[in-house]
């Protein structure tokens, strides 16, 4: 990721593009027309808003994730973690916080359904581009997941996944991964590091905003992915220490810890495997490696580079860069015709939306499905010791996928 990519206007672009995939036809409609206004200085809050929807309408769900694939429900639970050995780099005061958001494979018919985003997310978001007259929050907290909150666990010892999303978005868009990972039988923990999204929801009624955004730009993005590589050392302590944080943390086998991440989390999963032998594979969708791998590589562990088309070799410098020094397994893995949200949750739900991107025309219910596919295999391969013939080359049923060995 390269500095203009957090500039303000940047960040415009892409919160009106967020927008947009989240939102029905009607209300991005709403939405393109209060940002052109804000861009001329014309006075866009004169204009009467959208009708509501009818009832019926407003009760049901705006979109649904594509459903697990394995056999396990998926149980979830919500962590707040507080390292009182640090300061939070963003803020400069006060402890470094972390909302944690535990998936794992659950027992059916237990738990009540969870919810998408919090009703103070959703409304943060809105806020942020000015819609909050307009679009109800349930558009956005009413997508529906498999997840449901204090489901009985399946017993046993599983390995963990921790998942890292990308810079300014919630570990909520990694949720259609996250839930397949559990319902397979993984322990999945996805991070919000505090400061780094445009809004997450914390204890106590706060929701803390994108400090990271504007400092970034002075301590360039390395900072971010070396920061969130402490924080997966602390919540890996947390998880597996001998005074765990989870009720549940005994569902954790603490040899057959796994990171992947999207975007600058992808990034993260490098810094973090540098300093954390605990960590024994990782994979990094779509982020450019911030934190170089160095030259002693990752001590034989093995690592998989999952990006979008223009990800290939010669796509991105860090790619390039870092490739020889990854002294273990290795893959490096693109999908014709998607882009650089194509792993996370937006395409599914923008297909739904009859949102779909012309200049990456993945499909979003395939986008889900190859993601799925390739870091699914990726885990087996690594943490269970399964064989993925998947992962050898190019397959008849996905045409999409192109292996690199530059």
């Amino acid at each position: 990721m390269t500095m203009t990519m957090i500039t303000t206007r940047s960040r415009t672009v892409a919160a009106a593009a967020l927008l947009a995939l989240l939102l029905p036809l009607p209300l991005a409609a709403a939405g393109t027309a209060a940002a052109a206004a804000a861009g001329t200085g014309t006075a866009a809050g004169t204009a009467a808003g959208p009708p509501p929807p009818p009832a019926a309408e407003r009760s049901r769900p705006a979109v649904e994730l594509p459903r697990p694939t394995g056999p396990y429900a998926v149980g979830r639970d919500d962590l707040h973690l507080v390292d009182r050995s640090r300061t939070d780099p963003w803020a400069g005061s006060g402890p470094r916080e972390l909302m944690v958001t535990m998936r794992y494979p659950a027992r059916r018919d237990t738990g009540t359904p969870a919810r998408y985003l919090t009703r103070e997310e959703a409304r943060l978001l809105l806020a942020d581009r000015g819609l909050e007259q307009a679009v109800p929050v349930e558009t956005l907290t009413r997508t529906a997941s498999a997840s449901r909150s204090g489901a009985r666990p399946l017993a046993g010892r599983h390995p963990l996944v921790v998942l890292s999303p990308g810079f300014t978005v919630h570990r909520a868009t990694l949720t259609a991964l996250a839930e397949d990972l559990a319902s397979r039988g993984y322990v999945v923990a996805a991070v919000d590091h505090a400061y780094e999204s445009v809004g997450t929801a914390f204890p106590g009624g706060r929701v803390l905003t994108c400090l990271a955004c504007d400092k970034a730009q002075e301590t360039g993005m390395r900072a971010v992915s070396d920061n969130r590589a402490r924080d997966v050392s602390f919540l890996l302590d947390r998880l597996t220490g001998p005074r765990p944080a989870w009720r549940h943390a005994g569902l954790v086998d603490p040899g057959r810890i796994a990171m992947a991440g999207h975007s600058i989390g992808g990034a993260s999963a490098i810094a973090a495997m540098a300093t954390d032998p605990r960590i024994r594979a990782g994979v990094n969708m779509d982020g450019g490696n911030a934190t170089p791998v160095l030259d002693g590589g990752l001590g034989g562990r093995p690592f998989m580079l999952l990006g979008a088309e223009q990800r290939g070799p010669g796509g991105n410098a860090s790619w390039d860069r870092d490739w020889p020094q990854l002294d273990g397994w290795k893959r490096w893995i693109t999908f014709d015709g998607s882009g650089h949200f194509t792993f996370s949750d937006f395409p599914a739900i923008g297909e739904q939306l009859g949102l779909n991107d012309p200049e990456n025309p993945l499909p979003g219910a395939r986008s889900v499905e190859l993601t799925r596919r390739y870091v699914g295999a990726f885990l087996d391969r690594h943490l269970l010791g399964e064989t993925r013939p998947v992962l050898d080359g190019p397959s008849a049923d996905a045409p999409e996928v192109r292996f690199h060995s530059p």
